[in-house]
């Protein structure tokens, strides 16, 4: 399937055009519905409701053939956790559960199962579904702790670790699992689901192998491969050779509030790209560090979006990129490194540089500053206990991820309220939540004023108000606090965010008990402007005052 110099074969002669177009779309429709499967079959609302879940389809060789649009920080890391598991020697029929971010994981609520599948005994591709779990134990309810300083101290960590062995389940890796976890029962389910959408793909591939033969599916992949790699390669021999350079700050770890600094050098030459990280900030002692991984995916969300979306996403579109970042960094720690909040915060970071650096070689591709941040809200009970799912019957985990304003375009305005760069999950609807928790949503809607002035004006950032009906802990993983998106072309700069308890700021990454009836308030951050205030339309700000997003009134 591949040469002798490592690239994909090219297409075979009897694959004409028409018929591997038929194949790439029936590949990517077995990892859409695994998706499907997933999201309908789990428990939690996280995955039922805000579907923080992505599912792929590998071949034999560990190369990503076909991806759902799930999640972009979950989809661009995969390949890592394939790798690991094809390093255990993986036989038909075996499962590997895994979640640890030194050995194919991105942060340990992030579940993966890797399905090998079979045809006449032997391995033909993997299966992979990644789910965001709301617990996977640890320090803190949600298992997103502000101020962890180690990764034990986030959850259970799980090497590849086979919980279905040559079609067999092991029924004492999921025991060990669910007793190191507070809500055990939804754990169980969720997956469960993904077990679902792993068969899934067994079946949906065997279905091809016995339409196509398994010699032209083969050959399919190869193809898919290639198209994708030679649309990139083009696409990125587009841009302007050079090495443009941006920078920016995470604002603090959860340890400390100093700005810590990402760097960013895109070298594009030729059909090649190149991303390296040097000159950003070490290891740090808190949560924000990155496994590289993580930042290899953010940065592969961004070269899709700035040369052509429409390249399918799979190994292909990633063999011209090539990402680096020095040992022991923030966005290449060693263990034991604390790392939950480097694949939701400094993600975001690394997705805003790297548009910043390739924003210089093609202005008219890249927006004004978005959110830049996740706004992570993890409200928890340690209620229950013991591990055994009828004595966690009281506890619960809720998670969210909160959107804010996109920045404003060359030609539009931002988009409001929408989840930002590497992530790509919904919301969970009022009426969801809280019939899930013991929650109560007093506020939930855009906020005025929020988006930059300019010609083309910010996305508004979002309210959420929730009320705590019982003891839990909070936990709150946010940026762009202190440091405003940032608008272009003299636009000006999106709100920042705030977060606030019962009417009192609290600071960007905070974890904290609070009693029945507390107030949790997510104030998230507006885009920012694209061009000169003055530029703007006015008939375009006669309708921003009329559609409320710019009133004379401060926030409450």
């Amino acid at each position: 399937m591949t040469g002798e110099d490592g690239e994909t074969d090219a297409p075979r002669a009897d694959l004409d055009p028409v018929t591997l177009e038929v194949l790439r779309n029936q590949l990517e429709g077995v990892a859409e519905e695994m998706g499907t499967v997933l999201i309908r079959g789990a428990y939690s609302p996280n995955i039922t409701e805000r579907q923080d879940c992505s599912t792929a389809l590998f071949d034999a060789d560990g190369r990503m053939v076909a991806q759902a649009e799930h999640i972009p920080v979950h989809l661009g890391a995969m390949p890592e956790a394939v790798a690991a598991v094809r390093e255990r020697d993986p036989k038909p029929g075996d499962v590997f559960a895994l979640n640890d971010p030194f050995t194919g994981g991105t942060h340990l609520p992030d579940v993966t199962l890797v399905s090998s599948l079979a045809l006449d005994g032997d391995v033909i591709g993997f299966a992979v579904s990644r789910a965001h779990h709301a617990d996977v134990g640890g320090m803190a309810p949600g298992s997103m702790p502000a101020g962890a300083r180690e990764i034990q101290q986030e959850g259970l960590r799980i090497p590849p670790l086979r919980l279905v062995d040559g079609g067999e389940r092991v029924e004492d890796v999921l025991d060990l699992i669910l007793a190191n976890v507070r809500t055990p029962a939804e754990r169980r389910a969720d997956l469960e689901a993904q077990l679902a959408a792993n068969e899934r793909a067994g079946d949906r591939l065997r279905d091809l192998a016995d339409e196509h033969g398994r010699d032209r599916l083969e050959r399919a992949s190869d193809a898919v491969i290639g198209y994708s790699r030679e649309r990139m390669t083009a696409a990125v021999a587009e841009l302007p050779d050079g090495t443009y350079e941006a920078a920016d700050v995470m604002e603090g770890d959860g340890v400390t509030d100093a700005d810590l600094p990402i760097r960013a050098a895109v070298t594009v030459d030729g059909d090649r790209l190149a991303v390296d990280f040097a000159g950003s900030a070490p290891q740090v002692d808190g949560n924000c560090n990155a496994p590289l991984a993580v930042a290899k995916s953010a940065v592969y969300f961004v070269v899709r979006c700035v040369t052509d979306p429409s390249i399918p996403p799979n190994h292909g579109c990633y063999e011209p990129v090539s990402v680096s970042a020095p040992d022991g960094s923030i966005l290449n720690p060693s263990p034991p490194a604390a790392v939950v909040g480097g694949n939701v915060e400094t993600s975001q970071r690394v997705t805003d540089v790297v548009f910043a650096a390739l924003g210089e070689a093609a202005p008219e591709r890249v927006t004004a500053g978005s959110q830049g941040t996740m706004n992570n809200l993890t409200i928890g009970s340690r209620g229950g206990g013991g591990g055994r799912e009828g004595d966690a019957a009281e506890s619960f985990t809720y998670y969210e991820t909160i959107g804010g304003g996109f920045g404003a375009r060359p030609g539009a305005d931002g988009m409001d309220g929408v989840q930002v760069g590497t992530t790509n999950t919904l919301n969970t609807p009022v009426e969801a939540l809280e019939a899930a928790y013991p929650l109560r949503v007093e506020r939930y809607a855009f906020r005025p004023n929020s988006g930059g002035d300019g010609r083309h004006r910010g996305g508004l950032g979002l309210v959420r108000s929730v009320r705590v009906e019982t003891p839990a802990t909070v936990s709150l993983l946010t940026e762009r606090r202190r440091h405003a998106p940032a608008g272009i072309e003299s636009g000006e700069s999106g709100a920042t965010g705030e977060n606030l308890i019962d009417g009192d700021p609290v600071p960007a990454k905070t974890t904290v008990d609070v009693g029945p009836g507390t107030t949790v308030t997510v104030r998230t951050p507006g885009g920012g402007g694209y061009g000169g205030p003055s530029e703007r339309d006015p008939a375009a700000r006669e309708r921003d005052r009329a559609d409320g997003k710019v009133t004379g009134e401060s926030e409450e």
